[in-house]
């Protein structure tokens, strides 16, 4: 997708190291939400209502908090990509998660971080391969 959009907007290419981790996440949340909704609408038409309910709880900070910790201790990740969730984890947020601690709501912006930063490189691919790998072992997607 990020290749298409790049094309049909004419942008482009950026070097997704020369930004901020906060700015990494805000995209890579993006990212994971539309996978998310994509992942569940193909599984047949529901509710919307249902559907909500089912994302909300896939993209909630401690959700995603066990998806990254579960890919850290089982050394799935590079280590450019273990930087690249470090930086974001350990970024300086203004804001902070309604229903999370802060070490969740930490760890969840350091791997959306990592979800932008693939997707702005344009390895979407490789994004979706650690939302996979976290989803499989983790049982999270039926």
């Amino acid at each position: 997708m990020d290749k298409v959009i790049r094309e049909v907007f004419e942008l482009k290419d950026v070097d997704a190291d020369s930004y901020s981790p906060l700015t990494l996440a805000y995209i890579g949340d993006c990212v994971y939400e539309l996978t998310i909704r994509t992942l569940l609408v193909n599984k047949g038409n529901a509710p919307v209502n249902k559907l909500n309910k089912k994302a909300s709880d896939l993209a909630k900070a401690p959700t995603q908090s066990k998806m990254i910790n579960m890919l850290v201790e089982a050394e799935l990740l590079t280590e450019e990509e273990l930087a690249v969730y470090k930086r974001g984890r350990n970024a300086k947020s203004f804001s902070t998660a309604k229903n999370a601690t802060v070490s969740d709501y930490r760890r969840a912006t350091g791997f959306e971080a990592l979800l932008g930063w693939l997707y702005l490189k344009g390895d979407s691919k490789r994004a979706l391969e650690i939302i996979k790998l976290a989803f499989d072992k983790l049982e999270l997607i039926k």
